[in-house]
């Protein structure tokens, strides 16, 4: 990831409940305080990126932790910086998706199942510029995904 000047940052705590994860909507309240209009594709990637995010933390994230943190940076280009982070280690974040699905063929009719292992990375790779995962050592990790302003 390349070098970018930050405008704004906003970050906040969620309870780690499935509920949490309608409230990655927040987010799209925050982003048209900061001048992004409703229904632009930034707002809106930017808006399911941390909705799905959140909803792989709740599923998947540590049943002893309370709560995740959720970062939202908008960079002076105009691309959204999600992030979050919670206590699992990093080796267990966005399953792997299917190895059938051959690269590049068109995707299926009927959506996949939310709950099959691999619908969070194919999602997230789809929709942002770029992803990964940053190890915080004992601390867990954070996921983060990039979502970019079409040229």
């Amino acid at each position: 990831m390349t070098e970018s000047v930050v405008l704004r940052r906003k970050a906040f705590r969620l309870p780690r409940h499935p509920a949490s994860v309608g409230e990655g909507h927040r987010t799209g309240g925050h982003l048209a305080s900061w001048g992004h209009p409703p229904r632009s594709a930034i707002r809106e990637e930017t808006v399911l990126l941390v909705s799905e995010l959140a909803a792989d933390t709740v599923l998947h994230g540590p049943r002893d932790e309370p709560d995740f943190e959720v970062a939202v940076t908008v960079l002076a280009h105009g691309s959204c910086l999600v992030e979050v982070s919670d206590g699992i280690p990093d080796e267990a974040v966005l399953p792997t998706p299917d190895p059938d699905q051959t690269p590049g063929a068109p995707p299926p009719t009927t959506p996949p199942d939310p709950l099959l292992p691999g619908y969070a990375r194919t999602l997230v790779t789809a929709v942002s510029e770029a992803w990964g995962v940053r190890d915080r050592g004992r601390y867990g990790k954070t996921v983060w995904a990039l979502a970019t302003v079409a040229p």
